[in-house]
Order: structure tokens, then C-alpha cells, then sequence
């Protein structure tokens, strides 16, 4: 079973930028995704989780991830063999 958990701070007013990003988790996961969780939390908290591992953590990342950083995180976790078409080819210009 393939779960993503956003863990936000609700006092930061954090959650239309969790659900956004949950939507496009799905959008992008369809497939492979069976739950996407958002979990209100305090302290100025904004990690991701996919299956338990933590992928990015607001505070020792120093920000929030673009949206096709995430994807690619989230990819690797999850279903390391899926193209995520644009995003890929973009990644590998810039290397």
C-alpha cells in the first residue's frame, strides 16, 4: 500500500499549500497511490512522508519544495520506474 502523509502546521496556515500539493499527488499517482493523508500539526511543521520515510522536512530543507522536486521524491519512493514525462526530460537538461 503506497501512502504520502503531509504533516502541516495549522497555526502557519499551511493547509491550502498541503492540499494543493496532495491534489497533485494524486493527479500525478493515480495509479499508484492509495492514500494521501494531511495531518495538522503545530510548531511550524511541514515534512512529507511516502511510506513511513520522510522526504522533506521544511526545516532541514530551509523551505518547501517546488512541485516537480516533490514529484521526483515522491517517484522514487514509491514507483521508481515511472516517468513523469516533462518533469524527467527537464532534469535531465539541467545535469
Amino acid at each position: 500500500m503506497n501512502k504520502i502523509e503531509i504533516k502541516y502546521c495549522k497555526k502557519c496556515k499551511w493547509l491550502m499549500r498541503s492540499s494543493w500539493m496532495a491534489q497533485e499527488l494524486l493527479s500525478t499517482f493515480e495509479a499508484e497511490l492509495d492514500e494521501v493523508s494531511l495531518q495538522p500539526g503545530e510548531g511550524g511543521i511541514f515534512e512529507i512522508y511516502a511510506n513511513g520515510t520522510r522526504i522533506w522536512s521544511r526545516k532541514e530543507q530551509a523551505g518547501f519544495p517546488e512541485i516537480t522536486e516533490l514529484k521526483q521524491l515522491v517517484r522514487n519512493v514509491i514507483a521508481p520506474d515511472k516517468d513523469l514525462g516533462c518533469i524527467d526530460r527537464k532534469a535531465n537538461k539541467t545535469s
